[in-house]
């Protein structure tokens, strides 16, 4: 009887065994294949770090303006090549994004910089004329919005460097002090001030004119650029709209047509951004701009100089080309030193906008004009 005890008790240590066995290896592997995910992700946020939150201030952040072109080497820009154009092709369909983009400002349609590529600024612009047109709202540059969005003259045109265009460049100071100190906030480079006259983004006007020594442009130099320009206004608009969530601004006629749609920056902080009914309070193109320190407690620079500063105006000042108050104080639609930023960094409270948006802005508003801020 001791025996069968003795034998049934290792018959079922032998049966029990291989699961034993089993049951290990399968608590290894799930062991192993966490460590692997672990190392795995651990390598990838070594290669792709999260992204670090940008600077938020009331105006752009206070450094030297250098085109986006220049910030690091870039590998050789592939050249824009243009099929010949003839005003006897015109009116027609435009063919890709950059002639939609053109064909899109004759309609007081921006999609921020020129730069011929679909982002979500040239889908936003997209879908204000697909919605102004009642046409189905893609978003996309299908093919009822190509045939729709017709081209009167040529996508593209001369501009010739003048000796006004070079006498006007400048160095931009680093500091608020050095930057009050200047006689204007002007251009810097001829690019910067080609890019802005033909709306455009720096590359674009570089793939479009690969031949060009950019740091040694000549007088009477013949560049290729966009060409992109508002229609002239008939009259004033009646009001504007601004769009939180879609980061844009428009502006609507006494029927409700929209004339003006275009990118634009709001702050940082919800509770800064200031939803409802606002009113234009006061007008000026071309301004100055007081820098007052309490405004940037996190500058130390500002924090030293402990008192206010006038800025000259310029593109390159703070509120770029023109300020247009509203009647909430220390809230404004105004332009900036850098338009290819615009809709992607975010302000203290203001609505910043590229300098030709505001620009064209201003020839639209009026004093006590509504401003509806929308969530």
């Amino acid at each position: 009887m001791s025996i069968l005890r003795k034998k049934s008790s290792k018959q079922r240590r032998e049966r029990v065994w291989p699961f034993v066995l089993l049951l290990a290896l399968l608590l290894g592997g799930l062991g192993w294949l966490r460590w692997h995910n672990q190392l795995v992700e651990k390598k990838s946020r070594q290669k792709n770090p999260a992204p670090v939150a940008a600077i938020k201030t009331s105006s752009p952040p206070l450094v030297e303006k250098i085109p986006p072109a220049a910030t690091k080497p870039l590998p050789p820009l592939k050249p824009l090549v243009i099929p010949p154009q003839s005003a006897t092709d015109f009116p027609r369909p435009v063919r890709d994004v950059l002639e939609a983009q053109v064909a899109l400002m004759h309609h007081g349609i921006s999609s921020g910089s020129l730069d011929g590529a679909i982002g979500s600024q040239t889908r936003a612009a997209l879908a204000a004329f697909q919605h102004a047109e009642n046409l189905p709202a893609t978003a996309a540059l299908d093919a009822d919005t190509k045939e729709k969005l017709q081209l009167d003259a040529p996508s593209f045109t001369d501009y010739t460097v003048t000796t006004n265009d070079l006498a006007r460049l400048q160095p931009i100071g680093k500091t608020w002090l050095e930057k009050s100190q200047q006689s204007a906030l002007d251009y810097e480079t001829i690019l910067e001030l080609v890019a802005e006259k033909a709306h455009a983004h720096p590359l674009l006007i570089q793939k479009l004119n690969p031949g060009v020594d950019w740091a040694n442009v000549a007088t009477e130099t013949v560049l290729k650029i966009p060409a992109a320009a508002y229609p002239e206004p008939t009259d004033k608009a009646a009001f504007v709209v601004i769009h939180l969530a879609g980061k844009n601004l428009e502006a609507f006629d006494a029927a409700t047509n929209l004339i003006l749609h275009c990118p634009c920056s709001i702050a940082a902080k919800v509770e800064k951004r200031p939803v409802g009914e606002l009113h234009v309070a006061v007008v000026a193109p071309n301004p100055n701009y007081t820098f007052d320190p309490a405004v940037f407690p996190e500058s130390p620079e500002a924090q030293a100089l402990g008192r206010k500063l006038i800025l000259p105006p310029g593109p390159n000042n703070p509120v770029g080309v023109a300020w247009i108050g509203l009647d909430k104080p220390g809230y404004g639609m105004h332009g900036t030193p850098i338009p290819e930023q615009v809709g992607r960094t975010e302000s203290h409270g203001c609505f910043r906008l590229a300098n030709w948006n505001a620009e064209y802005l201003l020839k639209l508003v009026w004093v006590g004009m509504p401003v509806r801020v929308e969530p």
